[in-house]
C-alpha cells in the first residue's frame, strides 16, 4: 500500500533522500501519532539529565558531567560514553528542549496567525533555558567551536524546522528554506540577548523577539528583501557571539 510521510520528516532529510521517504511501500499504514525512537538511550539519558542538573553550579564541565554519572548510579568512567566531553550535556539540552515544544502545541490559540504562533512556541523554547541561563554563555562558547559547529547548526535548522510545523507552516518551496534560514537566525539572536537580560522574567527577551519577528514578517513580501535580511541577522548574531569571546 503506497502512504504519504508526513510534510516534517520527509523536510527533515536531505534534499536528494526526500522523494524516498515521499512515496514509500513497505509498510500497510503510517500513523502521525507515530513517535521517532528515542535520541539517546538509557544510560545516556540517565547521565546527561543528571549533569544538567549540576549545570546550574559547575557549568557546563566534565565536573558536571561526572557528578551527573554519579548520581545516575554509574562510575566516574562511564563519563567516557560521552567523547564530545561538557558538549554532550548542551547537545543533550538543545535536543530534549527541542522534542519537548510539542507538548506545547495544546496551548496554541486556535485560528492565529502562523507568526503569533512561532512567537508562542520561541518563548516556551527560550523560557526553558531560565533555569541555565547564567551559564548559556558557556554553552554557546561549545556550540561555536570548530569540531562542535556543523552539529550546532545542524540542531538549529531543526528547531527551525519544528518551530515551523508545529506553528502551522505547511510550505513546500523555495520560501520554507528562507523561513527557515530566517527564524533561526531571529531564534539565535533572541537566544544570545537572553544571556543578557536582567528584566523581570525576561520581558525585554520578550519585547525584542516580537520586534525581530514583526519585522521578518514586514520584509517576506519580497524574497530579494528576505534574504538580505537573513543575511544581516545572521552577520549581527556572529558579531554578538565574537564580541563575547566566541569562536565563530
Amino acid at each position: 500500500m503506497v502512504i504519504i510521510r508526513p510534510l516534517h520528516v520527509v523536510l527533515r532529510h536531505p534534499v536528494h533522500l526526500r522523494s524516498r521517504f515521499v512515496w514509500h511501500c513497505s509498510r500497510s499504514y503510517h500513523s502521525y501519532e507515530h513517535e521517532a525512537p528515542p535520541p539517546f538511550n538509557q544510560t545516556e539519558d540517565a547521565i546527561l539529565s543528571a549533569a544538567l542538573a549540576h549545570v546550574p553550579i559547575h557549568g557546563f564541565t566534565t565536573t558536571a558531567l561526572t557528578r551527573g554519572a554519579r548520581d545516575a548510579g554509574y562510575l566516574d568512567i562511564s563519563t567516557n560514553l560521552f567523547p564530545t566531553g561538557a558538549f554532550a550535556i548542551a547537545n543533550y539540552h538543545l535536543v530534549t528542549q527541542r522534542l519537548a515544544l510539542a507538548k506545547h502545541t495544546s496551548s496554541l490559540q486556535p485560528h492565529t496567525g502562523i507568526t503569533t504562533n512561532l512567537r508562542s512556541l520561541a518563548l516556551y523554547r527560550l523560557h526553558a533555558n531560565k533555569p541555565i541561563v547564567h551559564r548559556w554563555q558557556e554553552a554557546l562558547a561549545l556550540l561555536s567551536t570548530a569540531r562542535h559547529l556543523p552539529y550546532s547548526l545542524r540542531e538549529l535548522a531543526l528547531l527551525s524546522d519544528e518551530l515551523l510545523f508545529l506553528a502551522g507552516s505547511t510550505t513546500v518551496t523555495s520560501a520554507w528554506y528562507t523561513n527557515r534560514a530566517a527564524l533561526a537566525a531571529i531564534y539565535a539572536s533572541a537566544e544570545l540577548f537572553m544571556t543578557q537580560d536582567k528584566s523581570h522574567e525576561f520581558i525585554e527577551t520578550e519585547m525584542f523577539l516580537t520586534r525581530r519577528l514583526e519585522e521578518g514578517e514586514r520584509v517576506r513580501g519580497g524574497l530579494d528583501m528576505v534574504g538580505k535580511w537573513v543575511g544581516m541577522q545572521a552577520g549581527g548574531l556572529v558579531d554578538g557571539l565574537r564580541s563575547k569571546g566566541f569562536w565563530i
